[in-house]
């Protein structure tokens, strides 16, 4: 009860910065318009019957989200599902499911914005997606006797030893907690060790694995391959982070040296930094085209200032370089190319995916760097020996078909509670 009063005690307090970092407006940024309020709780009733509250918190969980929800869907016709999402861009992405789901803004977690939201909204279970755990949200069910599971959990040895240290605090998470599906057995052996019992967990596998794209993915891709020029050689810098940018440009630039009609798409992971990246492209004396613009098929640079088309671009590369990894961000989704069976290169900074790492790489699907040296470096041999470049992505894309099946051991577990 103590480390309860204190949390509340001190978000609180600082509620006016958590709403400045949430609401404060930046250049390209989306908005959140006229329902902001919904972050209080004051959303619109759900037009659905005791809905299965979802929860993605942005754009990653939400990936993994609509696999889930669209296998519930094939299997449960008839189930009710309202998502809710934290950011604008998750929220973009949930909303693409149309008709197929109902979407709402997460309430914050005070006390008073949680109760008013399960009032108008009145779930007959909340589905966490990774371990986004609340205190208040989570006591909130409790109290209603509403069943919560967490799907597709991750608990890094890094997290468990700071639950260790402060378990008062795990306690007053798990206590209301009806269930985990882990990822992987490390996962459920570190809950175990913080005192769960084995009862409420599970290893499911990573929905992360169960990606597909479909034929009208690859279609677009190849659409856009036309645009861009079928011959040239084509990587794709995706997720990238402010202090890897530059790094990027560099290692495309020694590139070009050899392969002077080489290509480098260049994914930003925020939206409001594409004029940012757009600028440092022609500070680097490059030349670029963005998909926001008519395509230039003899630039150099072609930058992805879209949102929700990274699949897309990824289908048109030969090679992809998935960013977040040679800063220290832990990485992305290293699964997205592996998926359409291209050669993935990433950088030593991997944390947040370190078992698909490990997977890719113990299986020559993954090629690390540590520069832009070592990353131009490696782009040339790709580019230079086409049976490598094609192995390592049919290495890749086989570790993705292997690991399959998550969702169908996720929706078992989920039948229990819904």
């Amino acid at each position: 009860m103590i480390y309860r009063f204190i949390y509340n005690l001190l978000i609180h307090l600082f509620s006016p910065l958590l709403l400045a970092l949430l609401y404060w407006p930046k250049k390209g940024k989306p908005g959140f318009g006229s329902r902001w309020p919904e972050h209080l709780g004051w959303v619109p009733a759900s037009r659905q019957e005791r809905p299965v509250w979802l929860h993605a918190v942005s754009v990653g969980e939400m990936i993994a989200a609509t696999a889930v929800i669209k296998a519930l869907k094939a299997e449960q016709p008839e189930l009710p599902i309202l998502v809710t999402t934290t950011t604008r861009t998750g929220a973009d992405l949930a909303e693409k499911l149309g008709d197929v789901i109902e979407h709402r803004y997460a309430p914050l977690d005070f006390p008073w914005a949680v109760a008013l939201f399960l009032r108008r909204i009145r779930p007959r279970a909340l589905l966490i997606m990774e371990t986004e755990l609340w205190p208040n949200w989570l006591a909130a069910c409790g109290k209603r006797h509403l069943p919560v599971m967490v799907l597709n959990a991750r608990l890094s040895a890094r997290s468990a030893a700071r639950y260790q240290r402060f378990h008062g605090i795990f306690r007053l998470l798990s206590t209301n907690i009806s269930h985990i599906a882990c990822q992987h057995q490390d996962d459920a052996e570190r809950f175990v060790a913080l005192g769960l019992s084995r009862e409420k967990l599970s290893v499911t596998g990573s929905i992360k694995f169960d990606i597909d794209y479909d034929d009208d993915i690859r279609h677009q891709g190849q659409l856009l391959r036309e645009q861009l020029g079928v011959e040239r050689p084509i990587w794709i810098a995706a997720s990238t982070h402010e202090g890897e940018d530059e790094q990027l440009l560099r290692a495309h630039k020694m590139l070009l040296q050899s392969q002077p009609e080489a290509l480098l798409i260049l994914v930003p992971r925020h939206p409001q930094r594409f004029d940012q990246v757009a600028a440092l492209i022609t500070q680097q004396q490059l030349t670029v085209s963005r998909r926001t613009q008519a395509t230039l098929a003899d630039v150099q640079v072609y930058l992805g200032d879209t949102m929700g088309e990274l699949p897309i671009m990824l289908a048109a590369a030969d090679v992809a370089f998935v960013g977040g990894s040679l800063i220290e961000r832990g990485g992305h989704n290293l699964l997205e190319p592996a998926a359409l069976g291209k050669p993935v290169i990433t950088g030593p900074s991997v944390f947040n995916f370190n078992d698909i790492y490990q997977r890719l790489s113990e299986n020559n699907g993954l090629i690390t760097v540590h520069d832009s040296h070592t990353l131009a470096e490696s782009l040339a041999h790709l580019f230079k020996d086409k049976a490598y470049r094609l192995r390592v992505g049919q290495q890749a894309l086989h570790v993705v078909n292997s690991n399959k099946g998550a969702i169908d051991k996720t929706l078992l577990q989920i039948s229990r509670f819904t």
